[in-house]
């Protein structure tokens, strides 16, 4: 049966451990921002399209050893100049130890281990805390920040005035 693109379902990504006992496997494909489960919005960084992953799955020391690509483009607002941006996390070499055995197994259900909350500790840890547009980014023009120069009052009727000297009157 001829599969199209149109066809694909998107699922969390599940590998079925009989199918590595005699040799490595492929896998890629896209993970739905909703089967990743990224906890809740944050208000300058939100997932714009799937996770894409290229990996290699194989047996290795108790476990499973990933290496691959993950790719997830993110939809970004600058936190200084507060622009909307596109930004494309990307793990080139990315690997990871999935254990099967011990404490920390993962859990495996008729013969399979679902590999998605793996993926998706690496891409937490990846988002960015501070988003720019740019490193250059020097923020929003003076004059949009706070009030309008003529409500500034007392911060223009004493020009040499600072935070300093308003500190210095407390009587402590």
């Amino acid at each position: 049966m001829n599969h199209r693109v149109a066809d694909i379902v998107f699922m969390p990504l599940i590998v079925n451990l009989r199918h590595i006992e005699t040799q490595d496997l492929h896998v890629e494909g896209e993970i739905p921002a909703a089967e990743l489960d990224l906890g809740p919005e944050d208000e300058v960084v939100r997932v714009a399209s799937p996770l894409g992953y290229d990996l290699e799955v194989q047996q290795f020391e108790g476990g499973l050893l990933l290496q691959g690509r993950l790719t997830l483009p993110l939809a970004c607002e600058c936190v200084r100049c507060l622009k909307p941006f596109a930004f494309k996390l990307e793990l080139t070499d990315w690997a990871c130890h999935v254990p099967l055995e011990e404490e920390e197994a993962a859990p495996v259900v008729n013969d399979c281990v679902d590999l998605t909350p793996y993926l998706r500790e690496d891409i937490l840890l990846e988002f960015p805390q501070h988003p720019l547009c740019s490193p250059e980014c020097r923020g929003l023009p003076k004059t949009a920040v706070g009030e309008p120069e003529k409500a500034r009052g007392a911060a223009q009727a004493e020009p040499d005035a600072s935070a300093w000297s308003e500190l210095d009157k407390l009587k402590l």
